[in-house]
């Protein structure tokens, strides 16, 4: 559907330089990655507002990379919505309609029937300054898709939204991706808001694309710590690999020596310096040390920090030195009476962890 290939684009003295990365038709790819990464700039290359140095864009088997905005047959939602202030909400619907000189009676019936779509035929007389954020952006949407592109391009369209209207907007999203089919391509720095909507997440870093895979994949194998990182409650762990014996790495940490599940290869073996990646989702904490269990890892660990994520608690833990993250639900933390300065037991199983490097090297970029 669209297919990218040896781009470089350059903003200032930013560099933008992607070797490959296609979506298929009806695909929702994320393009996630920190702010800084060069996501927006990326997708205002694919929109037609900026020239790449070199490459070339591919949609549908013709090249665009030369083309305008208006020819290349896709709809951007810029962070800002870029809804004009000066029109209704039928005009601006109707904004792009009008370009393709439609006539007057098919614009009026494909605005009626976005807004209907959006639930903002009530508001087609105001005009944006009037709007909720949340009703910008269904306004934005609206006027996007009543052009029936091939593909939506959407940057960063839930980061102005409160909580219960990006959850009310990212359920829009999934409805209207079900229905109409379209492909999309979706930048955010969010990793909850990527691994609710993606069939795919492309991964930046410093204007590279780092790693394309499906949400879980990025998730548990991220292929450097940077990519994990992405997933805000990980734990980033450095130690020195002590033994390796029936498929189990023992490496050294400032915490205590961990179990890590691995095979056995050539790049990683004693005395290297091993990067580990835990999920905060797999470390269970209990009061008392667990005598019957699965998991090869417990360390004693004090709670140096509490937070609400929602309906979950994170609990920040300080082990001799390292740094542990771990999510529990609040039933678990209301039974073990969790406070700040308080001991308690860490448990993880050696296939918990990733292995993310392993060099001679004692210190990491």
């Amino acid at each position: 559907m669209i297919r990218v290939k040896d781009l470089l684009v350059r903003a200032g003295s930013f560099e933008v330089m992607v070797d490959e990365l296609a979506a298929s038709r009806g695909e929702y790819l994320i393009l996630m990655g920190p702010s800084g990464s060069g996501k927006t700039v990326f997708l205002e290359t694919l929109a037609g507002f900026r020239r790449p140095l070199r490459g070339t864009i591919i949609i549908d088997g013709v090249d665009v990379t030369s083309l305008p905005p208006e020819k290349r047959m896709l709809a951007y939602v810029p962070q800002n919505y870029a809804l004009w202030p000066h029109m209704t909400v039928y005009d601006n619907i109707a904004y792009g309609l009008k370009l393709r000189k439609l006539p007057k009676n098919e614009i009026k019936r494909k605005v009626k029937e976005m807004a209907e779509l959006m639930g903002v035929s009530h508001l087609l007389r105001r005009r944006p300054l009037q709007l909720s954020g949340g009703e910008q952006q269904r306004v934005a949407l609206a006027r996007a898709l009543a052009v029936q592109p091939k593909i939506l391009l959407l940057d960063e369209p839930l980061s102005n939204l409160d909580q219960a209207v990006k959850d009310n907007v990212k359920r829009l999203l999934e409805s209207l991706h079900r229905s109409l089919g379209f492909t999309a391509i979706h930048v955010t720095h969010d990793p909850q808001e990527a691994g609710e909507l993606a069939d795919r997440i492309a991964v930046m870093y410093e204007g590279r694309v780092i790693q394309v895979g499906d949400p879980v994949e990025i998730a548990r194998n991220p292929v450097i710590p940077e990519a994990a990182l992405l997933h805000g409650a990980v734990s980033i762990v450095e130690g020195m690999v002590e033994d390796y014996e029936e498929g189990v790495l023992r490496v050294r940490t400032p915490g205590g020596t961990l179990a890590v599940a691995s095979r056995k290869n050539s790049y990683c073996g004693r005395s290297h310096q091993a990067l580990l990646l835990l999920r905060s989702e797999d470390v269970m904490l209990s009061d008392t040390r667990p005598e019957k269990t699965s998991m090869r890892n417990t360390l004693k660990c004090r709670v140096a920090s509490i937070a609400e994520k929602g309906f979950l608690i994170l609990v920040e833990l300080e082990c001799r030195g390292m740094i542990l993250r771990s999510l529990i639900t609040r039933g678990s933390y209301e039974h073990l009476g969790l406070r700040e300065g308080g001991e308690v037991y860490a448990s993880f199983k050696a296939t918990a962890i990733s292995l993310l490097r392993c060099r001679p090297e004692k210190t990491y970029p």
